[in-house]
């Protein structure tokens, strides 16, 4: 803790010499004026303070790449694309690369939450719905829904399909999360280097 206050001290030290420096460089006498006048005003310095008992930091975690999760991601995407063919959801999004680009997705008529997993709403249609955010007139952006597959009333489909639509929403959120770490992972790596004034 000392070396740190040490070189906080030693780092204080070198801005006031340039301050000094500066000021020193940029001003010239007047000579009409006395030498009480010539001089400039001196700013009071303000002593840095630390406080009593400065909590550390901590320290930054680092990422390490796990081939097992790149494994079960590729797998993930392998499963994605079968059932996106299964389903027919290239009826809606022609290209399998971009239908990743929607910035969530849901699943009408089903339950997809902890205490309704998998339940049939009475009287729902199932869908599958893609959520993109597109700016309005006014430039303010707005979440629009895409339906992205429709199967019918919830009662009459057929539970083989049912799994199947599930699977894809899941599967689907579950490579949007790895998309997600893989953007932070990138955002922490920018600050592992940081540029510092000397």
């Amino acid at each position: 803790m000392s070396s740190s206050l040490d070189k906080l001290k030693a780092l204080t030290s070198k801005l006031d010499d340039k301050l000094a420096e500066k000021k020193a460089s940029v001003y010239s006498p007047n000579p009409l004026l006395t030498k009480s006048e010539q001089e400039p005003a001196k700013e009071p310095t303000k002593p840095i303070t630390m406080p009593p008992n400065p909590k550390p930091k901590p320290a930054m975690t680092v990422m390490v790449k796990n081939e097992n999760a790149e494994k079960i991601r590729e797998e993930n995407i392998v499963r994605v694309k079968i059932l996106y063919d299964e389903l027919k959801i290239f009826e809606k999004s022609p290209d399998f690369n971009t239908v990743f680009m929607y910035k969530a997705m849901n699943l009408s008529g089903i339950g997809l939450k902890e205490e309704d997993f998998g339940v049939i709403r009475a009287g729902k249609y199932i869908q599958v719905i893609a959520i993109t955010y597109e700016p309005d007139a006014s430039g303010k952006k707005k979440a629009k829904n895409i339906s992205l597959g429709y199967f019918g009333k919830g009662e009459t489909i057929d539970p083989d399909l049912k799994n199947k639509i599930i699977e894809f929403v899941l599967r689907w959120r579950y490579e949007k999360a790895f998309q997600n770490v893989e953007h932070y992972k990138d955002l922490l790596s920018k600050l592992e280097r940081p540029k510092t004034l000397f």
